[in-house]
């Protein structure tokens, strides 16, 4: 059995958050968003300096899973940012390296977060996940989350919205 270590993302985290996400985002998102919307979206000084901001802000939450040391997954949740739901929690991202899929620890780091949002007195987590991204909604499926009729276009795609009462 690995060893597996949750722990709350802070200043100093910012390049280890910014190579999870880029990669994750060009292997996951490779045939969804468009190109030049990629590349730009994952350059990795933009999402580094992107973390610098979100850390010394401390909201969102944010947490990073090790694997035997190893940074392997990442994720950050809020108060909704959506009017559609404004009592919810949102879970702004959950990001892991394609090298572990597979293996259960996205679920362990969704477990955990569900946890944190149900014990902040929270009753329902909403999220957006783009529409074709089929594997990360079978994901959300599998751990409860419905889609609801809301839809928008964003980085170029389309994306739905998803809720979970807790």
């Amino acid at each position: 059995m690995n060893n597996i270590q949750i722990r709350p993302a802070v200043c100093g985290d910012e390049l280890i958050l910014a190579q999870i996400q880029t990669e994750a985002w060009k292997t996951a998102f490779a045939n969804i968003l468009p190109a030049d919307e990629l590349e730009k979206d994952t350059n990795p000084q933009k999402v580094i300096d992107m973390y610098t901001r979100v850390l010394q802000q401390k909201l969102p939450e944010g947490y990073l899973l090790f694997v035997d040391g190893n940074p392997h997954c990442m994720a950050f949740w809020g108060k909704s940012r959506t009017d559609l739901y404004p009592e919810s929690a949102e879970l702004i991202c959950i990001h892991s390296l394609q090298g572990n899929w597979g293996k259960g620890y996205g679920s362990t780091m969704m477990e955990f977060l569900l946890e944190k949002i149900k014990s902040a007195g929270y009753r329902q987590v909403i999220l957006w996940v783009f529409e074709e991204n089929i594997r990360a909604r079978r994901f959300y499926e599998k751990h409860g989350f419905v889609m609801t009729e809301h839809r928008k276009n964003h980085f170029g795609a389309d994306e739905v919205l998803y809720q979970k009462s807790l």
